[in-house]
């Protein structure tokens, strides 16, 4: 390796990680049921959904890699030659750990990670930075995180134009008749973070509040989806526990903002354009929503100033 690439600066960008193909997806839920493989029932139930939203095909991996290569791109930009981006997954690999010993192998040893997901949280984004860090000083990386980036002006100016166009497609499709409502969501956790003073929650409420005042937007309110199964109380209420008060209320359409997600994987895909539009149907209303952030330019921007801050922060320390 090179002197110059010896200096460059590693980004380990995390994310959740998805199942490469319907043969992966027990081994996938295995992981993350923490060696528990799921019943031959929740098997087929969940190789279900990924059949109705990709038909066996996985274009879902494509997001982060094309998201981690979205960032390596407007980095070369913004500072040219001095970083260069792994990624490490939580329940697929390449594992967080593989990430890290990737970086270490080709000599980094100054790194800075970044979770694909805005808001922090200790079971969340906490758990990711906890990996890394753990593997990074086994392996002598020295390493500083992105917490949060859930405030950045460039994401919420991507979320308000969303919002923004969706309002429009939704009035346009019922002719200015009748209540929008605005719904912004994310991923459920368990409500025991609220007894460890989590800001998760506050964060997303943050983030909700900023694009619904930049949109314009005053009937709003916030919900929660796809809630994990388990046996423990989670944050709530579900999404579809809300629409049916909606319905009562008179709203006669619904945009859903999933504002905890960065790009369509199953949460967004299945949970929301099948299962909460089917259930809005059912009660006469018309559900539709943002597009997701995926590749856009302002988020790959947020994301990367958000790398260099971090690293500005850590020098300056």
């Amino acid at each position: 390796m090179s002197e110059l690439n010896r200096k460059q600066t590693g980004v380990l960008v995390m994310s959740y990680g998805t199942p490469e193909s319907m043969d992966d997806v027990e081994a996938y839920y295995t992981h993350i049921r923490r060696g528990h493989a799921p019943t031959p029932e929740l098997l087929a139930e969940l190789k279900g959904r990924y059949e109705a939203i990709v038909g066996g095909v996985f274009p879902l991996r494509e997001n982060t890699n094309g998201q981690v290569a979205g960032l390596q791109d407007k980095l070369e930009q913004l500072a040219p030659g001095q970083f260069v981006c792994y990624q490490g997954l939580k329940h697929a690999k390449p594992y967080i750990e593989d990430g890290v010993e990737r970086m270490a192998k080709d000599g980094i040893t100054q790194a800075v990670g970044i979770v694909l997901a805005p808001h922090f949280s200790t079971m969340s984004v906490g758990s990711y930075m906890k990996r890394a860090q753990e593997k990074a000083a086994e392996l002598g990386v020295e390493m500083t995180f992105v917490r949060q980036y859930h405030m950045h002006p460039k994401i919420l100016k991507a979320l308000t134009d969303r919002v923004v166009d969706g309002l429009s497609r939704l009035s346009e499709e019922m002719d200015g008749e009748g209540r929008v409502k605005v719904l912004f969501s994310a991923h459920s956790l368990p409500e025991k973070i609220r007894e460890l003073d989590d800001p998760y929650e506050q964060q997303l409420l943050e983030t909700s509040a900023a694009v619904a005042k930049a949109a314009h937007v005053k009937d709003w309110q916030f919900s929660w989806q796809s809630a994990g199964r388990t046996r423990e109380p989670w944050l709530g209420p579900d999404i579809l526990e809300t629409l049916p008060g909606l319905a009562e209320e008179g709203v006669k359409a619904v945009l859903v903002a999933p504002v905890g997600f960065v790009s369509d994987h199953l949460e967004v895909l299945y949970d929301l354009d099948i299962e909460a539009k089917a259930a809005a149907k059912e009660l006469g209303m018309t559900l539709d929503r943002i597009a997701m952030l995926n590749r856009d330019p302002l988020y790959m921007e947020t994301l990367a100033e958000s790398v260099i801050e971090a690293l500005d922060s850590q020098g300056k320390e």
